[in-house]
């Protein structure tokens, strides 16, 4: 049991023995503006104060919006029996499966999260799981500087901005350039990209759907890219892959993404779940862990780590990544998700996503001021024009009981009237005709 202080002369003697002669000196370091303006601190409650508190702050919040926004996290429908079998003690429970002999159904469970993965990107191989989907995209830009050897890459400014912000903060101190591209009509400029590739190139980053919602074919540039060595990363939506051509099939070399969406309830900014593919040349440059497939002596089928790439197995400054933990439970909640709905269900969730937010889109084309982007398919996301702020218009929306989509002038300049409206399954025709509604009113 750990020692408490009870006298001043107690506090003295520890005082001594760290060697400083108040308690003041403990926080010299920090400046006095940022330091405790009191510690007067009033008594404490007892548990069912304390509950009656939270409720109460709680209760402040805006609770029971029909959800339109999306802007890479997306409110889907999760089946209870996803919630049933990763709450099983045999999952919960557990965390790395370091030994392999008492760790089988962990593993295999792993694996099998592996292979969804493989299937949904078209891609060869998948790690164990990463942090989000920023961080993912961060993990595949220094896989391509490792395996290029250069040191430059060209981000399409269409990648969400969070991502691109996470990517710039995880390189601050290393010597990579990096270029971004713009968009034309929400639209990645192949003339604009292509024109910066060069044989400095690592990477080329792309996201598909874009954060504005614009579906592409990206083929035709991961070709020219792969002609002048570098490696071509997409960040995908997974739910997306149900119905638009994966990147495997575009011929992209990496493809990473926020799998939140499968199965993963949103909850105030996390857990999240970053997924990464590759192809199998790059197997050696994948951060984290792969569990594989093998045989024991007696030719029984069995699960082990086949690869461990992080600092803390052995690796040290060898190590592609200093990722300390994966994300499995929210990794067994995917492989789950989309094993209950297997490959005609992703099929059908996708089309349902695509023909809600087509409906959505006639809906609002009605209100008079209101422009829906049309440069490029969509998705279940898409661009609205508005004759007014977006800003203003969701909080005014909050009120009618929507949180009506992203203002896109928080990220970009000169957008201030635009607004990312996102449709999932989860929206009836009843919430769409009602937000159509609302909006007009509030116009």
């Amino acid at each position: 049991m750990s020692y408490i202080p009870h006298t001043k002369d107690d506090v003295k003697a520890m005082l001594k023995a760290i060697g400083v002669s108040r308690v003041e000196d403990l926080f010299k370091d920090i400046p006095a503006a940022l330091r405790p303006k009191s510690f007067n601190i009033p008594p404490g409650k007892s548990e069912s104060e304390v509950t009656e508190h939270l409720k109460k702050l709680a209760s402040k919040n805006a609770t029971g919006l029909i959800n339109f926004v999306g802007a890479g996290f997306y409110d889907h429908f999760i089946p209870a029996a996803v919630d049933a079998i990763v709450s099983r003690s045999e999952f919960y429970t557990a965390y790395t499966p370091y030994q392999p002999e008492c760790s089988q159904g962990w593993l295999q469970a792993i694996y099998e999260y592996q292979t969804v993965i493989c299937e949904l990107t078209g891609l060869d191989v998948s790690n164990a799981s990463l942090y989000d989907g920023g961080t993912a995209l961060y993990e595949a830009a220094m896989m391509a500087v490792r395996f290029t050897g250069r040191k430059k890459i060209i981000v399409d400014s269409g990648v969400n901005l969070i991502y691109r912000t996470m990517l710039y903060s995880y390189t601050s101190n290393l010597s990579i350039e990096f270029l971004e591209t713009p968009v034309v009509h929400g639209q990645s400029s192949r003339e604009e990209l292509l024109k910066h590739v060069d044989d400095k190139t690592a990477a080329v980053i792309l996201q598909n759907p874009n954060f504005f919602g614009s579906v592409d074919d990206y083929s035709d540039i991961v070709e020219k890219v792969h002609k002048n060595g570098a490696l071509a990363i997409a960040s995908v939506y997974p739910v997306s892959l149900g119905l638009l051509k994966s990147p495997g099939e575009m011929g992209f070399d990496i493809a990473t993404g926020e799998g939140q969406s499968l199965g993963i309830p949103l909850s105030f900014g996390g857990p999240y779940l970053g997924f990464m593919a590759a192809k199998k040349e790059l197997v050696r440059q994948m951060p984290g862990r792969i569990v594989g497939a093998t045989v024991d002596k007696d030719g029984r089928r069995g699960f082990v780590l086949t690869l461990q790439t992080r600092e803390q197995h052995i690796r040290r400054e060898k190590a592609t990544s200093n990722i300390c933990s994966n994300e499995a439970l929210c990794a067994l909640r995917a492989a789950v998700f989309v094993s209950l709905l297997g490959a005609e269900g992703l099929k059908e969730l996708a089309e349902r996503n695509y023909q809600k937010a087509e409906f959505a889109k006639s809906e609002l084309l009605r209100i008079s001021g209101v422009e829906v982007k049309r440069s490029s398919p969509t998705f279940n996301e898409f661009t609205v024009l508005l004759p007014r702020q977006a800003n203003e218009v969701v909080y005014r929306m909050i009120d009618k009981g929507f949180a009506c989509g992203f203002p896109l002038g928080r990220f970009y300049k000169g957008m201030d009237n635009y607004l990312l409206v996102a449709v999932t399954e989860k929206r009836t025709k009843e919430d769409i005709r009602k937000f159509a509604d609302c909006l007009e009113a509030v116009l």
